[in-house]
């Protein structure tokens, strides 16, 4: 039986790959030190006999017993309330944790992806984004903690495939939503469906002209999962590329909810990227993927999710 390590698996994102990985006939091992993570998001695996949970903190030695096939190195904060918050450990993580786990895929002869993200294009002055784009990335603006971390971590990773033969893989990840985000993550989709829910005025920040693709999780997790059984080493996008202004997505979210809510406007934080539109042009080449899950399915899809919590008052 194949076995993966996912880090970072108790959260968003990782814990839809323990989902994947089991449905598809894996021994699971999801690591995550449940900073930004939560046990709600793998509860229903305790009990599978191929699912094993360790808590650990990947920026310390990281040790697996037994045999690895495959690392799927998540862990890290991931969204702008996250890195603001926590902007030391989303540089350790992204360095000293990319260090250890690399370290570890090393040691068992494991492939080795790095879940990287379109941050690392900073606010693009190329658009769409294609690969090869190299970023436009303030390194000592407050987003910058992340962006660099995960920049430092491509490096790093490309290193050990250059230098010691690990058998690598980049991803790049544009906007994903999907049930299990957390309702107070500083993302658009949380804090626009929870004050649709609540029928409060949708914040949106400027003038909402400013545009994100967004991409389902079932879609981005099937695109990824392609990625880790590919040849490529080179970063590949995986995204939606129907782009979207935020105001539009605003009023879709309320289209989608029912909601009686107005939209507020206010100013634009610094650093925020005007526009981000994967290029899928390579994913669609050598990983014959493109997202098939619509905007309105996905948003009915996680609505499904987010409206029992929201009207709980979850705090997380």
């Amino acid at each position: 039986m194949k076995r993966v390590l996912i880090t970072g698996g108790a959260g968003f994102l990782g814990s839809h790959f323990c989902d994947l990985f089991l449905e598809r006939g894996f021994d699971v091992i999801c690591m995550d030190n449940l900073v930004t993570g939560s046990p709600d998001n793998i509860g229903h695996l305790f009990g599978n006999a191929r699912f094993h949970f360790i808590q650990h903190d990947v920026t310390r030695f990281v040790y697996v017993d037994g045999p690895l096939d495959y690392i799927l190195h998540f862990a890290s904060p991931a969204s702008p309330l996250d890195y603001l918050e926590l902007p030391i450990q989303t540089l350790k993580v992204g360095s000293l944790g990319t260090h250890k786990v690399l370290g570890l895929a090393k040691a068992k002869g494991a492939r080795f992806l790095l879940a990287s993200t379109s941050e690392v294009y900073g606010d693009p002055l190329e658009h769409p984004q294609k690969e090869t784009y190299w970023g436009n990335v303030n390194p000592v603006g407050p987003r910058g903690v992340y962006d660099e971390a995960k920049r430092f971590a491509e490096a790093m990773t490309m290193a050990y495939h250059r230098f010691h033969g690990v058998d690598t893989r980049i991803v790049r990840i544009f906007n994903t939503y999907g049930p299990r985000m957390r309702l107070k993550d500083g993302r658009a989709l949380p804090a626009f469906m929870g004050q649709a829910v609540r029928g409060e005025p949708i914040t949106v920040f400027g003038d909402g002209s400013q545009t994100r693709s967004f991409c389902y999780v079932s879609d981005l997790c099937e695109g990824i999962y392609r990625l880790l059984m590919s040849d490529e080493i080179e970063p590949v996008n995986i995204g939606n590329p129907s782009e979207i202004s935020i105001l539009e997505f605003a009023k879709e979210v309320i289209k989608v909810t029912g909601s009686p809510s107005t939209i507020a406007f206010k100013p634009l934080p610094e650093d925020d990227p005007k526009v981000r539109q994967p290029d899928i042009s390579k994913a669609r080449r050598i990983l014959s993927w493109e997202p098939t899950v619509g905007l309105e399915e996905g948003l009915k899809a996680t609505l499904e999710d987010f409206k029992p919590r929201i009207l709980a008052g979850e705090a997380r």
